[in-house]
């Protein structure tokens, strides 16, 4: 078989275009058909195996036909501001006009002007004056709402009416309604109800609604104003105000927010009462108080900005004025301590293309994410980050410059967690095109390393030691030269680089090796592998990506589909340096896939470079249909090492470990597909040849359940490390109800790590949702030893959610958890 050099179809060239891309490294969007969002049932497209998808809208679709409806025209004008210079109709079965300015009619009286239409058994009009009296099965029509009343009068030039007696109105811009004993229309853009009620339930089945004393619904502010208000489901009061706002339409309005209530192990029962502030256009703000019961008050707040030129931002703070709650023997004692958490995240422009990039996370103390924010909102975070930097570039340079400075907020393990703060930090990265074919690149970067002494006292309080890390500066050059020979069918892809790292440690970097994984303080009597304060190294790195595309046309299950065949040949050659004399900042073995196979560097960070004299046999096969969409692709590859790997990272001790002596790396094989927009697979696997073991398996397998609900299953398995059984599923019951469920399973520690149940029901004008979470602890979550006996191994907590739609916007908190925790939830 020979590659193809003749022109090809629009089919073809989409499979060649995706080829090209996979092997430049780069992942393209996969597109595929899905309904879109609307508000009436639909739901926004969510491709089978996204990791987040948009939020489900406020359907009405189960809702009863509105009898108001009934006598609404669709065929009247909606432009109110035509008032004015129109004439008003009159229709009526009996006409008596004697005095020739005041008309009596009676019998399908009708009034009609521009967007206003007023029909009753019996009216009265005034040509001069224009004001009306209408009596008798009163229907009144505009552009944004419908009235129905027995007696109605007013005056059409002024836009004003009065509705008396059995008063029945609904907002034709929402699903407002309600009945009033009396209603007025003060002009063409407000009106006021008196001993009236507002929902945006059907007619007639209320499930909750908003009693007033007054209604004042302003059409311009888009708002509704209720005063001596009480808020009921059924027939029960649960909620009184004497002011209550709350949105006609779906603009920003200030106003409560859907409150929300739960229990945790940590916590106690929690109740939360967001209030959304609507500022102004381009800025905005949330009050979040709340009430833990084990703990006591808490203040939360949001500020958000956009500001014109480049300035946006969030602001996000928690504030618990004491806290009433225990330790449960943790590191941290906080019982009567204030306690907080910042988040501020920012974007601000400063000239040209130079903008700075803020992200500051701070909490008062390690345990505050234990015992506030880890119970069932977020996942387990045991480093918090903060950064900032100056920003810029253009179509062939960025550049970066600032720090980041790390917090630990694991209750159960030391500092030593943290990554060494990166402060300052700085990186260039070039990308010249010299010619079509040849382009000259650099990454460069320059960063100071410190991470803080400390005292560490483990959780029983018995033994107190001192650890102290190496600090220094690093320099890393990485220039190249890089050429891009390719034609339809095929590429070369030369590449040559070189390397130079440099460092300057600390003043006492004899006293400091490598201990426990650690760049650390020896102590006496043990030998450090430092013999300079200034160590470097350089080395050459030189590589050839080439690869052959091979299509055909073929079909499967009766569906036309393009192939292609890409073998690839990547071949890398690193001469060996010897690197024990560097220090480990910021550098780890990465995990092999099937991208490492075509990676220059199998470690991340700077300090360790690998020697290599290796070459990299690969072969990918895909299908493409008729759109270009890609529904199946499998890859196979492996590494064939013509010398040993020698840079290795130390071990547990102070050496180093031993020099490989693989002559090649696992068997690596992946497959995604998906034939349909219903199913989707994906899979992984690792054999090695040199212990004759498989070292990795995943496979993940998706379904939609029509379009409300999503089945997972997953297996991941790591040789020594993990080995996890996962399944999750939103399963559809009817329209109205719908199970939540996930859980995970650790073979080899034989017990559950997490385990959801929860229950969603949507009817015309309510959802809730309840939701139970059970899983391990932090000390249990992969970040070091278990937690001391007096510490529960297991948190449990439990939320409860009830949104009354056409009420604001949700502020729920369970939507986030559900999202990472079921595949494809909506």
């Amino acid at each position: 078989m020979t590659p193809t050099l003749r022109h090809m179809p629009a089919r073809r060239l989409l499979a060649v275009a995706a080829a090209l891309a996979l092997a430049s490294g780069h992942a393209e969007a996969k597109n595929s058909q899905h309904r879109k969002a609307s508000l009436d049932g639909e739901v926004p497209a969510c491709p089978l195996g996204s990791f987040h998808c948009p939020a489900r809208p406020d359907s009405y679709a189960m809702c009863r036909p509105n009898a108001l409806l009934e006598f609404y025209d669709p065929s009247m004008s909606k432009d109110s501001s035509v008032r004015d210079t129109s004439n008003t109709l009159v229709w009526a079965e009996n006409v008596d006009s004697s005095n020739q300015t005041v008309y009596h009619l009676s019998g399908q009286v009708k009034l009609q002007r521009a967007d206003q239409l007023l029909q009753s058994d019996t009216a009265d009009y005034n040509s001069d004056t224009t004001d009306y009296d209408a009596r008798g099965h009163v229907r009144y029509q505009e552009a944004g709402q419908l009235v129905a009343a027995d007696h109605v009068s007013g005056n059409t030039d002024a836009s004003h009416g009065l509705a008396k007696d059995n008063v029945r109105y609904q907002m034709l811009t929402s699903r407002g309604n309600g009945i009033a004993t009396q209603g007025e229309m003060l002009d063409a853009d407000h009106s006021r109800y008196s001993m009236a009620t507002y929902s945006t339930c059907d007619l007639g089945h209320h499930v909750w609604e908003v009693r007033g004393k007054s209604i004042l619904i302003d059409k311009v502010k888009g708002r509704g104003v209720a005063r001596d208000a009480t808020m009921r489901v059924g027939k029960v009061p649960f909620f009184y105000m004497p002011y209550f706002t709350f949105p006609i339409d779906n603009s920003r309005q200030t106003g409560f927010l859907t409150p929300v209530m739960s229990n945790t192990s940590r916590a106690g029962f929690r109740i939360l009462a967001p209030y959304y502030l609507n500022l102004a256009p381009n800025y905005d703000a949330t009050l979040t108080p709340a009430l833990y019961t084990s703990r006591g008050p808490m203040l939360g707040s949001e500020f958000r900005y956009m500001f014109q030129g480049g300035y946006t931002g969030q602001f996000n703070l928690e504030y618990v004025p004491k806290d009433n709650g225990g330790n449960d023997g943790t590191i941290t004692q906080t019982k009567g301590d204030t306690r907080y958490l910042v988040k501020y995240l920012s974007v601000s422009h400063l000239w040209q293309s130079w903008s700075l990039t803020t992200n500051i996370n701070h909490a008062s103390d390690r345990n505050y994410l234990y015992d506030f924010g880890n119970d069932l909102y977020n996942s387990s975070i045991g480093t918090l980050t903060s950064s900032v930097y100056v920003v810029g570039g253009s179509s062939w340079w960025n550049a970066q410059i600032g720090g980041d400075v790390y917090q630990n907020v694991n209750p159960f393990l030391p500092d030593s967690i943290n990554p060494y703060n990166r402060l300052p930090r700085a990186a260039l990265n070039i990308n010249v095109p010299i010619n079509h074919w040849l382009e000259f690149g650099m990454n460069d970067e320059a960063v100071a390393f410190s991470k803080k002494q400390y005292l560490f006292t483990p959780v029983n309080g018995v033994t107190t030691h001192q650890r102290n890390f190496i600090d220094g500066d690093r320099l890393d050059l990485y220039p190249y030269m890089a050429a891009y020979f390719q034609g339809a069918s095929w590429f070369v892809r030369p590449k040559l680089a070189y390397r130079y790292t440099a460092y300057q440690l600390n003043g006492n970097y004899q006293n400091y090796g490598y201990s426990n994984g650690l760049t650390e303080w020896l102590g006496p009597n043990q030998t450090s592998p430092y013999t300079s304060r200034t160590p470097s190294r350089g080395l050459p790195v030189a590589s050839v990506d080439s690869g052959l595309i091979f299509d055909r046309s073929t079909s499967l299950f009766g569906t036309s589909y393009t192939q292609t065949l890409e073998p690839r040949l990547y071949y890398l050659y690193v001469p060996y340096r010897n690197q024990n004399n560097l220090p480990l900042f910021d550098t780890n073995l990465m995990s092999l896939d099937y991208w490492q196979l075509f990676s220059p560097n199998q470690y991340s960070g700077a300090d360790r470079q690998m020697n290599a004299n290796n070459l990299t046999g690969a072969v990918t096969t895909r299908l493409l249909d008729d759109n270009g969409v890609e529904r199946l692709s499998a890859s196979f590859g492996q590494i064939h090492y013509f010398t040993q790997q020698r840079v290795q990272l130390p071990n547990s001790q102070t050496t180093v470990t031993p020099a490989t002596d693989w002559s090649s790396s696992d068997y690596v094989a992946q497959l995604n597909m998906q034939l349909n927009d219903q199913w989707r697979v994906s899979t992984q696997y690792q054999w090695s040849p040199n212990t004759r073991q498989t070292d990795l398996g995943v496979f993940e397998l998706q379904h939609r359940l029509n379009n409300n609900g999503i089945l997972n299953f997953s297996y991941r398995y790591r040789r020594g490390l993990l080995e996890q059984y996962s399944a999750s599923a939103v399963y559809p019951v009817s329209d109205r109800w719908r199970l939540l469920g996930s859980w995970t399973w650790s073979a080899l520690d034989h017990k559950t790590i997490e385990a959801l149940a929860g229950v969603e029901y949507d009817s015309c004008c309510v959802a809730l949702r309840v939701v139970d979470r059970n899983y391990v602890n932090l000390g249990y979550s992969g970040y070091g030893p278990p937690p001391p006996g007096t510490i529960s191994s297991r948190n449990n907590a439990v939320m409860f959610e009830i949104e009354f739609k056409g009420m604001g916007s949700s502020s729920t908190q369970i939507e986030p958890m559900l999202r990472r925790d079921i595949l494809g939830y909506q």
